[in-house]
């Protein structure tokens, strides 16, 4: 194996030739396929009479227009009944493996691939989705990509892509009570700003992620797209490796034996080169919040909204907006800013692991009067397993909902929908305009404790003081 990154490694392992245009052939290991971004790129291969080249490396699933509180067939919703009656056909008709709702395995496309061990240390991975990078806390190389890219994969496998540079980001030292991983990525991503990881890919790397669990290391991995970078990755290690082994698709017998042995080879060298290294300490990482309309535009919660004359002439105008959207004063803490709407899921924190953390909290405490809350599993084998430890009754008896496993009020496509100025404390990762549901609603991305701290109080409340 070649010296370097594990970024330069995988690439070149799985490169298939470089193009006339500069840009390089990618063989793709695992496609991940939805119904929103998948029916336009299957028609497109009917007009060409193309089939699907490899039909068992694609894994089809549904999430995004699900409903998460009657999921009865025919779905409500005429339009959602239509995209996933034509997921279905497709997924017949090419022979390709999908996990509907009722399989017990159905749930956000970057949940299931995880938990059920098709996501590999080494791979190339792919999907019509922007949170694709989710996959590369376990050392996977992998893209959103739009729907004739899809369709590409679809036809040929492959993808033409430019190469991308590395940046290490580098974060060291434990995280403090209250502090989790959605802080620490909020935090990198205020920092270097939404734009700041163009034409790169994110190394995560340091001692506070060698310590984080893989759901953690996921969370990290989720947003790296939101800092603008292609895709983000951890280095495979022995966490890694006891989080896959077992679980359905994960090599057997000596096929693992061989497998860590490459998995430990891809791993980036000690003296490899980066293009880019910038350095964290955790100890600086408080419980962070957003107060605007990107991800970036986010606070510790013992910090007050910035001031104009504080932010950058480039993001000035973009500040200016925000305050006015978000109905934020400059200068004021955000802690104790009413809420509306509570969620806990999305492919960000749906996992066992969020959930056992909501539940620490939600424990005891009874969800504020006039507040919606609701939890919202990232998997059918979320919710499985998270009744079989009675986290549902938890929240139950909490006083907030407890639903069956999609995206959710992360991006609205379905009926979990914010209305009106109702603001929204979410642990999802978008906050744009309108992006959960209303054209005015209005989004503060946050922890899952931090989401369960505003539920039980009625505003946004630093959750160290319910610890």
């Amino acid at each position: 194996m070649s010296k370097g990154t594990l970024f330069d490694k995988v690439w070149d392992a799985h490169t298939v030739g470089i193009l006339p245009s500069g840009q390089t052939q990618l063989f793709v290991g695992l496609h991940l396929i939805h119904e929103v971004t998948s029916p336009q790129a299957f028609a497109m291969l009917r007009e060409r009479g193309l089939q699907v080249a490899f039909p068992e490396r694609t894994i089809a699933t549904v999430d995004h227009i699900v409903p998460t509180e009657n999921q009865a067939r025919p779905f409500a919703d005429s339009l959602a009944e239509e995209m996933i009656q034509a997921l279905e056909q497709n997924c017949q008709e090419h022979k390709i493996r999908f996990y509907n709702v009722g399989s017990g395995s159905q749930g956000i496309v970057h949940v299931i691939a995880p938990e059920q061990g098709l996501t590999q240390p080494g791979m190339t991975i792919a999907c019509g989705d922007s949170h694709t990078s989710t996959h590369g806390a376990f050392g996977a190389i992998a893209f959103g990509i739009g729907t004739s890219q899809v369709r590409d994969v679809l036809a040929s496998q492959t993808l033409a892509l430019a190469k991308l540079k590395v940046r290490k980001i580098e974060v060291n030292g434990p995280l403090k009570p209250g502090v989790y991983a959605k802080d620490v990525i909020l935090h990198v991503i205020r920092t270097l700003g939404v734009k700041g990881g163009v034409g790169y890919a994110y190394e995560f790397a340091g001692t506070t992620f060698e310590q984080m669990n893989m759901e953690e290391r996921m969370t990290v991995c989720n947003m790296a797209i939101e800092g603008g970078a292609r895709c983000g990755y951890v280095n495979p290690d022995q966490v890694t490796y006891e989080y896959l082994k077992g679980r359905d698709f994960a090599p057997q017998g000596d096929d693992w034996e061989r497998a860590i042995a490459w998995w430990n080879d891809i791993r980036s060298d000690v003296d490899a080169v980066y293009d880019d290294v910038i350095g964290f300490d955790a100890a600086g990482i408080a419980p962070t919040v957003t107060w605007g309309i990107t991800p970036g535009q986010g606070i510790a919660i013992n910090e007050v909204i910035p001031l104009p004359d504080g932010i950058a002439d480039d993001e000035r105008a973009i500040a200016i907006e925000a305050y006015r959207y978000m109905d934020l004063q400059p200068g004021k803490l955000l802690e104790g800013t009413k809420v509306d709407v509570c969620f806990v899921g999305s492919c960000t924190n749906g996992r066992i692991t969020d959930l056992r953390e909501a539940a620490k909290f939600a424990k005891g405490r009874h969800v504020a009067n006039g507040v919606k809350a609701f939890i919202v599993p990232g998997s059918e084998r979320v919710k499985k397993q998270a009744e079989a430890e009675g986290l549902h009754e938890i929240f139950l008896t909490a006083g907030f909902e407890w639903r069956e496993a999609g995206c959710s009020m992360c991006l609205a496509m379905n009926p979990d929908k914010l209305e009106g100025r109702q603001m929204s404390a979410s642990s999802s990762n978008r906050n744009f305009k309108g992006r959960q549901g209303s054209s005015s609603g209005r989004t503060l991305l946050m922890s899952p404790a931090m989401v369960v701290a505003a539920a039980v109080t009625g505003q946004v409340t630093d959750v160290r003081e319910l610890i």
